[in-house]
């Protein structure tokens, strides 16, 4: 599968409001979602995987990957594409050589200290955050704004080399134009995706923005 992080949807339980993940997965793929992750911090394995597996079949046919956050099993049993991992899970470099060459590998970068710690690694892409303040996710760091962004990612580039980097938290169509703008190759999205009852429509938004700025 191709690697595009354009629109990033990260669909989550906690957003769901008991609604069909992998349906809000299909949704907002359809609608120019680019690649999808599943978080779920409190679940337990078997039902984690089983939630994957759905998600991976409802995104079949449509050339968008499945990515599972931290959770390297949860990929290999249930057929995910890929991970991404933060800065307490598995390294890279082991990640790699569980899930082997075509796998996609992401990684969260937070400061310089992260980003000094990836040079070198496996990792495919890298998403810089949180961006700006958000409630989808307990962050101890500030948020580091546009400017903060602009800089992490500035030298992301001189060490990461070419992979793309994206920007994670509390983006929505108003500033996502920014982002791009301030060098962001794509932009994560939860809230704004998948808080309202339309994914589709809410892709759909976001599309003239990042193609703008792109």
């Amino acid at each position: 599968m191709t690697l595009d992080i354009t629109l990033y949807g990260i669909v989550d339980p906690q957003i769901a409001r008991g609604r069909s993940l992998a349906r809000l997965a299909r949704t907002a793929a359809d609608g120019g979602t680019t690649i999808i992750q599943y978080r779920a911090k409190e679940a337990v394995t078997r039902a984690m995987i089983a939630e994957a597996r759905g998600i991976v079949a409802a995104l079949s046919g449509t050339n968008v990957p499945l990515l599972i956050n931290d959770r390297v099993d949860v990929a290999l049993a249930s057929g995910a594409q890929g991970v991404h991992l933060g800065r307490e899970d598995m390294h890279p470099a082991d990640a790699r050589a569980l899930l082997g060459p075509q796998a996609i590998i992401g990684a969260t970068l937070k400061n310089r200290d992260d980003l000094l710690a990836l040079r070198g690694q496996p990792i495919d892409y890298a998403c810089i955050g949180g961006v700006f303040a958000t409630s989808h996710k307990d962050n101890p760091d500030p948020p580091l704004g546009i400017h903060g962004f602009r800089a992490l990612r500035a030298e992301a580039r001189e060490l990461l080399g070419h992979i793309p980097v994206g920007a994670i938290a509390g983006i929505t169509v108003e500033n996502a134009g920014s982002l791009m703008e301030a060098g962001a190759d794509g932009v994560a999205v939860i809230g704004a995706l998948f808080a309202g009852e339309d994914p589709c429509r809410a892709a759909k938004a976001f599309s003239p923005v990042l193609r703008r700025a792109a």
